[in-house]
């Protein structure tokens, strides 16, 4: 049995309620892309004083009602 005839063994034996996980394990393996963005680091930087300070913020402005809908933005922008 080829390595691929044993992979389709296995999907075909995988419950159907696991089914989406399995999709998401393996999606990437086929997509280089994927596989990169699968195996990135999730913040490769330190977050800085000034983002802390903006990320504060934008909290305290939602906090305190401060903020457009999406209906609200496609409105003033004419869409």
């Amino acid at each position: 049995m080829t390595t691929r005839e044993a992979l389709y063994r296995l999907v075909d034996s995988i419950p159907a309620a696991q089914l989406d996980d399995a999709h998401k394990l393996l999606e990437p393996l086929a997509d280089p892309v994927l596989t990169a963005l699968a195996n990135a680091p999730y913040d490769d930087e330190p977050e800085t004083e000034e983002e802390r300070k903006a990320v504060a913020e934008g909290r305290a402005a939602l906090d305190a009602g401060d903020y457009m809908t999406l209906d609200e933005v496609r409105r003033e922008l004419g869409l």
